[in-house]
């Protein structure tokens, strides 16, 4: 009967398409014989229970090169954030120095301000970004802590400290920075700035360029911290953290803006540049009202190239070539520019810091820029002519006196006659 068809015939076959072999068409159907395979575990929304952990979602989504550090591990290194530990502050984290006890390494930590996120999202986002960002002159990022609602960051030590301690205020007993090494660090920072600007993908502005940001191992080797951290400080939809102990260093137009760009970057680079020529601090209220800011002091020296060695700092006394010094100061002027738009690129600046580096020192007479001892000669000159004119003088009168005696001899002489 047609309207029962499964009850026909009984003895045609058909081409399976899952074993691909001909079965009985009156045999059960193959959802009956087999149970269908489970669906793929992704497909199968995990319950709110089972969400996976901020770690798990960075090693698998984000791929954060760095380690996942528990909060208890961070606290245990810093021996619970006690105060001792605390060696310095930015304007929404505080920094520690902490030792990990699995590895006995010494660390940098930076515990950031738990309000400042609107979740591990966001941070985690900014982290793997970081995290992928490496260079010579970069301190690298050792890993990151999420739990809860802590937000931390790990980086490497670096022994030397950074390079306000070797500019300013130096005790009696540390030998001053010399100005190849100077030079040896400014080249290193403006490489490390080039790659954030020009070669990070995607382009990374510092944002807080300052000489404080500028660590040193113990070659002295410059590496650059804290970049990306003005990012990390406005994700959620937060206003810019403030740019604490910048004042100084920051460019015109960000003080009018409150907006950081790669040009001011390098307005910033420029004010570290002047400061490593000079050892003075951005600034400095006990010096001079007129000498307080090292930019406005700076000025009427960049305008006078016969004025650019009294930018130099006293403690390098005569070690300086004068014609790098020509150039590194004119490289400065350049940035510190209250135009924006004509300041360098930093690849322009790290060409120009690559060639003085490799500037053989001019021969030590004609390192410094000493008044001309043409005017030395002159003296002796006015000295062997009026030594002649007294000798003359000394000359004549004994002349005089002879003819005189002479004189009064003939006098005698007709007398006795």
């Amino acid at each position: 009967m047609s309207c029962f068809p499964c009850f026909g015939g009984g003895k045609k076959k058909s081409l399976s398409a899952d074993t691909g072999r001909f079965d009985d068409a009156d045999a059960a159907p193959a959802s009956q014989m087999t149970p269908p395979a489970p669906a793929p575990a992704p497909m199968t929304p995990p319950r709110p229970d089972q969400a996976p952990k901020p770690s798990e979602d960075a090693s698998a989504g984000l791929a954060i090169a760095g380690q996942a550090f528990a909060f208890r591990e961070l606290a245990a290194a810093t021996d619970h954030f006690t105060p001792y530990n605390l060696i310095g502050e930015g304007g929404f984290f505080r920094v520690y120095k902490g030792q990990l006890e699995k590895t006995g390494q010494t660390v940098v930590i930076k515990q950031l301000d738990r309000h400042g996120f609107q979740g591990n999202n966001e941070f985690l986002d900014e982290v793997s970004k970081l995290s992928r960002l490496h260079h010579d002159n970069l301190v690298d990022i050792i890993g990151y802590c999420a739990d809860g609602d802590q937000r931390l960051l790990v980086y490497e030590f670096m022994s030397a400290g950074n390079l306000e301690e070797h500019l300013f205020d130096l005790p009696a007993d540390k030998k001053p920075m010399d100005w190849c090494t100077r030079m040896k660090v400014a080249y290193g920072a403006a490489q490390g700035l080039e790659y954030l600007h020009e070669k990070a993908s995607p382009p990374v502005v510092y944002g807080d360029f300052k000489a404080s940001n500028v660590l040193l191992d113990d070659a002295l080797t410059p590496k650059l911290s804290d970049f990306g951290l003005a990012q990390l400080g406005q994700v959620g939809g937060n206003a810019p953290a403030p740019m604490m102990g910048s004042f100084g260093c920051c460019a015109p137009e960000y003080d009018r803006s409150g907006q950081a760009t790669m040009k001011s970057d390098v307005y910033s680079f420029g004010v570290v540049l002047v400061q490593l020529i000079s050892g003075r601090r951005a600034i400095d209220p006990d010096k001079p009202t007129e000498e307080q800011n090292v930019v406005a002091w700076a000025m009427p020296m960049f305008k006078d190239q016969k004025r650019y060695h009294e930018l130099v700092d006293p403690l390098i006394k005569s070690e300086y070539a004068a014609k790098a010094l020509n150039q590194v100061v004119a490289m400065a002027a350049m940035c510190l520019q209250e135009e924006d738009s004509v300041r360098p690129l930093m690849a322009d600046v790290v060409m120009t810091l690559g060639f003085l580096t490799s500037l053989p020192p001019d021969p030590p007479a004609a390192s410094v820029p000493a008044p001309a001892p043409s005017a030395s000669p002159a003296p002796k000159s006015d000295h062997s002519d009026s030594s002649s004119s007294s000798s003359s003088d000394d000359d004549d009168d004994d002349n005089d006196n002879e003819e005189e005696e002479g004189e009064e001899e003939e006098e005698e002489d007709a007398e006795e006659q």
